[in-house]
């Protein structure tokens, strides 16, 4: 949920479970039967894996307004004895999120625009970098600046440093906004589900150094860039978001480099709004995703 409508009194409803008759019949009466007005409801069931899964916003009884720990506390009395994955989230809340970027400053800049805006609804505690470039424009935005400059002898180091300030700030997602390297398994188990990342969508046809030019040497009509969460297997984990552009044989390969920064910067922004607002479920390798 987005907008002025946000309030102590809006919650976000996650399930997951078996596909089954009367699930939803279920929740809407356990709504009905506390007062609670649901204001917009997504479901799909995957009939490939037999989940279910539902997103539900909704508003407490005004004349009650119970907290979310205690809404949260009802529906976990509710669901005792039902097979059920579910979270209850404030939608008012204001999550912390840390961002860690390298020299490209593109997809930094825009996240951070977007929340000095108001536009994401986080709290941003810190960025962190492997290199010094960046530092005055986050400075600018009013945002401390950590340096972590990483080196073959001391990236372990350096990634436990890393997770030091995500459990210190309680941040709850980290997204790689440009961050040219490559995290060690440890940590992106670690960090399961709270790590997002970007990058362009020609892999794997296109690997290594420009791959802009390579493309451009194959006549490509089509680009376009991909968020995902991160896991050990690089850039290959469950799909967020991607935005695509047609492209034709006028584009030169610089041409093509800045409309693929545009289309990272969409679709990173677009999947950190997404997990922000819990509108991402995770379905094995692949991921629901209620717009």
């Amino acid at each position: 949920m987005t907008g002025s409508r946000q309030s102590e009194d809006f919650y976000i409803l996650n399930i997951a479970c078996g596909s089954c008759p009367g699930i939803v019949a279920a929740v809407a009466g356990f709504m009905a039967a506390r007062r609670h007005f649901i204001l917009k409801m997504d479901q799909f069931d995957d009939l490939n894996s037999g989940t279910f899964y539902m997103r539900l916003v909704f508003r407490a009884d005004p004349a009650e307004r119970p907290g979310a720990e205690e809404v949260s506390g009802r529906f976990g009395e509710w669901v005792t004895d039902l097979d059920i994955r579910w979270s209850v989230h404030d939608a008012g809340e204001r999550p912390r999120m840390i961002l860690l970027a390298s020299r490209q400053e593109h997809c930094l800049l825009d996240l951070l625009h977007r929340h000095r805006i108001g536009e994401l609804k986080v709290d941003i505690p810190l960025v962190a970098s492997n290199h010094r470039n960046l530092e005055g424009l986050v400075r600018s935005f009013g945002i401390p600046f950590v340096h972590l400059p990483v080196t073959d002898a001391d990236r372990t180091a350096r990634e436990e440093e890393l997770v030091g300030l995500v459990e210190e700030t309680g941040s709850r997602l980290v997204v790689l906004a440009r961050y040219m390297q490559v995290l060690q398994p440890w940590i992106c188990h670690r960090l399961e589900g709270r790590l997002i990342n970007i990058h362009h969508s020609f892999l794997p046809s296109f690997a290594g150094a420009d791959p802009y030019r390579q493309a451009y040497s194959r006549g490509v009509k089509l680009i376009g860039a991909t968020a995902h969460y991160v896991t050990p297997e690089l850039d290959a984990g469950p799909i967020i978001e991607q935005a695509v552009e047609r492209v034709d044989h006028t584009y030169q390969p610089e041409d093509l480099v800045a409309a693929g920064r545009d289309l990272e910067k969409i679709a990173l922004a677009r999947a950190v709004r997404y997990h922000l607002e819990h509108r991402v479920f995770r379905n094995g390798d692949r991921t629901v995703v209620f717009r």
